[in-house]
């Protein structure tokens, strides 16, 4: 299993609309960086929902559960199709910066990415800061 991390802005498509739909087609993607990483998506795959702009913070994990295929908006272009698995606490922008643990992440190294690989100990301690920062 691969894990991602999917940026979306929340005044756009957020968390609790995902949770509403049940899932989603995540497309609209228009980034040659992201394209191939949307492409090696595979079924059962994880993904952070990052909520950026206004958030700026992990906020949920959702499962992918159809690979790539032509955007149905551009066929130029690719989506897959997530469905929600559970909220989080928010782990914010700020928080995964002072850790040094994640300074490799793709997040902070090219922040610009809409989607991006999340390493399997990357995962694991944002999954921790948000146990931590939960009430």
């Amino acid at each position: 299993m691969a894990y991602w991390l999917m940026k979306s802005e929340p005044e756009s498509y957020s968390w609790s609309d995902l949770v509403r739909d049940g899932g989603t087609e995540w497309d609209g993607v228009r980034n040659n960086a992201a394209r191939p990483h949307l492409k090696a998506m595979k079924v059962g795959d994880r993904a952070f929902l990052y909520h950026s702009m206004s958030d700026k913070a992990v906020v949920g994990i959702m499962r992918i559960v159809r690979e790539a295929q032509p955007d149905p908006k551009d066929a130029d272009w690719v989506s897959v199709r997530v469905e929600p698995i559970e909220a989080l606490a928010p782990v914010t922008l700020s928080t995964i910066k002072a850790e040094p643990r994640l300074a490799q992440m793709e997040l902070i190294r090219q922040s610009r990415l809409s989607v991006a690989p999340v390493r399997e100990a990357e995962w694991d301690v944002v999954l921790e800061l948000s146990k931590r920062d939960s009430p």
